[in-house]
């Protein structure tokens, strides 16, 4: 029996050192005050398509900040696309990472003009007039990506700061650069039928958290009580709520998170 508490407690102790944040997690009072435009002020129906040029000129001239997605194209170049694949945005069935940037440009943003933008087409519109939550989307383990993307935010003036789902992404910008603000992104994976995965799972309840150590976690607002998104709240990191659909989900969650991501309607 005293073994069994024994185990039971290290266990326990393993627990909290694995879903703990930064040690002294920044606090981020910068980005406090906003709400966040999720890819954008868009509407997929009209001429600003999400992770549009145009979505994020809306969102700034609206006085949003903005949370945006950023990755790799074939030839290494940084564009703003969340979907890993062409297929529901752009109505080709090829991965992003398979073509080039020159070819992306043949494409457009569902039935609108826009196209896939340059991550520095961005930069230039927002121009630090708003804060941006940028998402770095991974595929795999390489952190490529993260190297390019930070590259173009030398010498930007703005408040920005980084998440992503993948935990490579957010321990390399832990060893690489400390000074901005990380997070971890997360939900319950779980499908009606399925299991999640041994990465899923890990991620859905934060012991990912100490190969990051981020700042703050950005969760589904679905699963806010997971219990590690609430210890991890206690323990001084920021609570990021996604993505908020309406007035009610934002008024029903506001004392369960700090900062609050939104899409469809405009905040109050």
């Amino acid at each position: 029996m005293v073994v069994g508490l024994c185990v039971a407690v290290v266990l326990l102790l393993l627990y909290f050192v694995a879903i703990m944040p930064r040690f002294t997690p920044k606090p981020m009072e910068e980005f406090k005050g906003w709400y966040y435009a999720h890819r954008g002020l868009h509407d997929n129906r009209s001429d600003a398509p999400e992770n549009s040029v145009k979505a994020m000129r809306l969102a700034v001239e609206n006085g949003y900040g903005i949370e945006l997605d950023v990755q790799l194209t074939k030839d290494e170049k940084v564009v703003v696309f969340h979907d890993a694949t062409l297929k529901r945005v752009c109505g080709v069935d090829a991965r992003v990472n398979s073509m080039t940037y020159e070819e992306l440009q043949k494409l457009h943003l569902l039935d609108s003009g826009e196209k896939i933008p340059l991550f520095s087409e961005v930069l230039k519109v927002i121009d630090g007039k708003v804060p941006l939550i940028m998402e770095v989307k991974m595929v795999d383990s390489k952190t490529r990506v993260c190297e390019l993307a930070d590259k173009e935010l030398e010498g930007y003036k703005g408040v920005y700061c980084m998440e992503s789902f993948h935990p490579f992404a957010v321990r390399w910008y832990r060893k690489n650069r400390p000074e901005v603000v990380r997070g971890q992104l997360s939900a319950n994976f779980r499908k009606e039928g399925q299991k999640e995965g041994v990465q899923e799972w890990l991620v859905h309840q934060l012991l990912v958290n100490i190969l990051g150590r981020p700042d703050f976690v950005a969760y589904s607002h679905k699963s806010a009580s997971n219990l590690s998104r609430c210890l991890t709240r206690k323990m001084g990191a920021v609570a990021v709520a996604w993505t908020i659909r309406s007035q009610q989900e934002l008024d029903r969650n506001r004392k369960k998170f700090d900062l609050f991501i939104f899409e469809g309607f405009r905040p109050k």
